[in-house]
């Protein structure tokens, strides 16, 4: 039994993580991959303050640690369903029972929390059938950072007409032979030998849906506050409905969530 247990270990999850640490609460954090969330495959982070140019595995080592040394367990596994309790026992008997709460099931086991943090964040959006009839059996990344070094002096092509399409390119045309540049839904170049996608990230909320509210568009509906339509559910970072989408937001949501945790407890 944790006090609190937080979904995603990006950098709002972390945050939450620390902060409610040192309160005091009992804090387990799930992650399905590996704690960093998106900012782990950024070589070079120019809007963190105080810490200009630091890369994003060495800014999320550094708060791993952090959460590590206050106290924080992180466990890698992939959560596959929350539930509720349907009743709360309401004597002192059953004071075992009033505590379990939420129970969550992994991949690799079962874990109850009297509060639990979402802050599962995005992930990127894939190809259309058509375009992934295309690729044929054709590479295909969503992180030019991560795989772009594979293709060196090879020609590429970036799908997408976002501020992050124009990142990606940028990186690779450093790289590749040609950086061939279409949008989303555009004939795939057949001298393209990798194919780099970003079209646009969607909220990885799917196993929330019957607990929280969402959005059209598959947020988490929770304000600044971070809670959600559910008492005892909160939200952090990009997983939730909200204007900024930034690694200082996210934080901030992580802070937010925890303490808002803390004052549920309480």
């Amino acid at each position: 039994m944790y006090d609190i247990i937080i979904i995603g270990a990006g950098i709002a999850g972390m945050t939450a993580g620390i902060y409610a640490s040192r309160a005091g609460k009992t804090v387990l954090i799930l992650e399905g991959k590996m704690h960093g969330g998106q900012i782990i495959n950024t070589s070079v982070i120019e809007n963190w303050p105080g810490d200009y140019g630091v890369s994003g595995p060495d800014l999320m080592n550094k708060i791993y640690n952090q959460a590590i040394e206050l106290g924080v367990k992180i466990e890698y596994e992939e959560v596959l369903e929350i539930t509720r309790k349907p009743e709360y026992a309401t004597t002192e008997d059953a004071a075992d029972e009033i505590r379990q709460l939420w129970s969550i099931k992994t991949d690799d086991g079962d874990y109850s929390a009297k509060a639990v943090i979402i802050a599962t964040g995005t992930e990127p959006r894939k190809l259309s059938k058509k375009q992934t009839e295309e690729a044929g059996e054709r590479p295909i990344s969503y992180c030019a950072t991560c795989d772009g070094a594979f293709y060196k002096g090879k020609p590429v092509v970036v799908i997408g007409s976002g501020n992050t399409a124009k990142h990606e390119i940028k990186y690779l045309e450093g790289i590749a032979s040609e950086v061939l540049h279409i949008h989303h839904d555009d004939p795939i170049p057949e001298q393209a030998e990798a194919i780099f996608v970003a079209i646009g990230r969607i909220p990885t909320t799917a196993v929330f849906k019957n607990l929280v509210d969402l959005d059209a568009n598959g947020y988490i509906v929770a304000k600044e506050d971070c809670k959600t339509s559910t008492p005892g559910l909160f939200a952090a970072g990009d997983c939730r409905t909200k204007t900024i989408r930034q690694l200082i937001t996210a934080a901030a949501d992580g802070a937010t969530a925890a303490e808002a945790a803390i004052d549920f407890l309480a």
